[in-house]
């Protein structure tokens, strides 16, 4: 880092009036995470990092290799503004290193940053732009219920839609924070919502993403309601979804588009989709992380479970929206809100890569609902499905030698632990469908 860089973000720092900066980083789980330093430190902060013992991180290290150091990206500068005062709190995303310098391995957003850099090795840059749906549920004794906030439906406007106000509390301090807000209504479900912000590279989206959770619960909290992001938190409703718009540029043109090719897209698209359809099982471990995302993942909830792709078909797992030029782009429709965007995109733009890499064409678009096709129909079109559940994804990630080296090795290792760990418990516990169903029976 320039000295130069730095001294210009310390005077800006002394210009915001900032008196404490918070460096934000990521847990395994995409759980943000948070050292706050005083303003005195930002000087040592922004030259030599900030130590921290990283042994009680999930999917970190071990205690006897727990010495880290937070490297804040000066990009990412950005003032908090529910702390606005006389004083202000100010954030920086931070890259995780040992103590000895080098990228920490388990981090998630260097898995990202070394995917991306594998891409630009052959001029692409990869772009995302995440729709995060969540919930704004009511507050009970200071605990989150699934009470609804309102009673609105997809698209409703004022005044069924009672959170209106906090939706909007939310895009100003997002847009305070240097997002681009493009769009934002009331999902399908009772207080479900939806803001969509403008793509961008996908390092910059996956530290958009974690940003933005963080910034509606906070926001909806002080307005004593708890913003979910949980896939499934009702039954019989829709989850809650993160389709993911993605698309590669090289020398600062869509590669997705080809005006003289079939429906416009270009070689390079069709063989990432094949890529993406290749692998799609083993990036849902990733994409679709915990117990509760394969609820969602079921027919009839408009959530995709099975493995195809569609010009516009919303049934398909990959869909490719009707906009062309510089905005033709791929939609992979089963993420999560739950997921670590930096692993997911990390998964995503490594099995495209590689279906660019190999020219993988992938099958025959879906026209057809697939929900409504027979299973003996999805078998003689070549229609696999989606895992059905957390222990067959982490299954079909263990035999994917490509996402497993995408992701390393000390990831896929914390990943197997967690995963055994939930299974482990999810399967021995006694459910109310349980009791519901066999206590007075047997």
């Amino acid at each position: 880092m320039s000295r130069d860089a730095t001294s210009v973000m310390l005077d800006l720092i002394e210009q915001d009036n900032v008196r404490f900066l918070r460096l934000q980083f990521t847990d395994l789980l995409g759980m943000p995470k948070n050292v706050a330093v005083p303003v005195k430190q930002a000087e040592k902060a922004l030259t030599s990092g900030i130590g921290f013992d990283g042994s009680s991180i999930e999917g970190f290290v071990r205690i006897e290799e727990s010495d880290m150091v937070l490297k804040p990206d000066l990009s990412t500068y950005s003032l908090l503004p529910w702390r606005s005062g006389e004083y202000a709190e100010a954030r920086f995303v931070c890259d995780v290193c040992m103590a000895n310098g080098r990228p920490f391995e388990g981090d998630p957003r260097y898995v990202l940053r070394r995917a991306m850099e594998d891409a630009a090795r052959d001029g692409y840059v990869f772009n995302t732009g995440p729709e995060l749906e969540f919930f704004l549920f009511k507050m009970l004794d200071g605990k989150p219920t699934t009470q609804f906030q309102d009673v609105g439906g997809y698209f409703d406007l004022a005044p069924t839609d009672l959170a209106e106000d906090v939706r909007r509390e939310i895009i100003l301090a997002l847009t305070d924070m240097g997002f681009e807000i493009e769009a934002s209504h009331h999902e399908v479900a009772e207080s479900q919502h939806e803001i969509d912000f403008k793509y961008s590279d996908a390092l910059h989206t996956a530290d958009n993403v974690i940003t933005f959770k963080f910034a509606a619960k906070t926001i909806a909290l002080m307005r004593g309601l708890h913003a979910s992001f949980m896939a499934k938190p009702i039954y019989g409703i829709c989850g809650s979804g993160m389709h993911v718009n993605c698309s590669l540029a090289k020398d600062g043109e869509n590669a997705f588009f080809d005006p003289d090719a079939p429906r416009q897209l270009s070689e390079t698209c069709m063989h990432f989709i094949g890529g993406l359809l290749r692998h799609a099982k083993a990036i849902t471990r990733v994409a679709n992380p915990t117990i509760n995302s394969y609820k969602r993942l079921v027919p009839g909830y408009e959530a995709p479970c099975y493995v195809s792709w569609s010009a516009g078909n919303r049934s398909a797992l990959v869909r490719v929206p009707s906009p062309r030029g510089n905005s033709t782009r791929v939609e992979f429709r089963s993420p999560d809100p739950t997921c670590n965007p930096y692993l997911a995109f990390a998964a995503m733009l490594t099995a495209g890569m590689e279906g660019v890499r190999e020219e993988i064409e992938p099958p025959s678009g879906v026209s057809n609902n697939i929900y409504h096709m027979t299973v003996a129909e999805r078998e003689c079109a070549g229609i696999e499905t989606l895992p059905g559940d957390l222990y067959a994804a982490h299954q079909s990630l263990l035999a994917d030698d490509l996402i497993c080296r995408a992701l390393g090795p000390h990831v896929v290792e914390a990943l197997t632990s967690v995963a055994e760990a939930e299974w482990e418990s999810f399967r021995t516990a006694v459910h109310p469908w349980e009791l519901e169903r066999y206590l007075a029976t047997y």
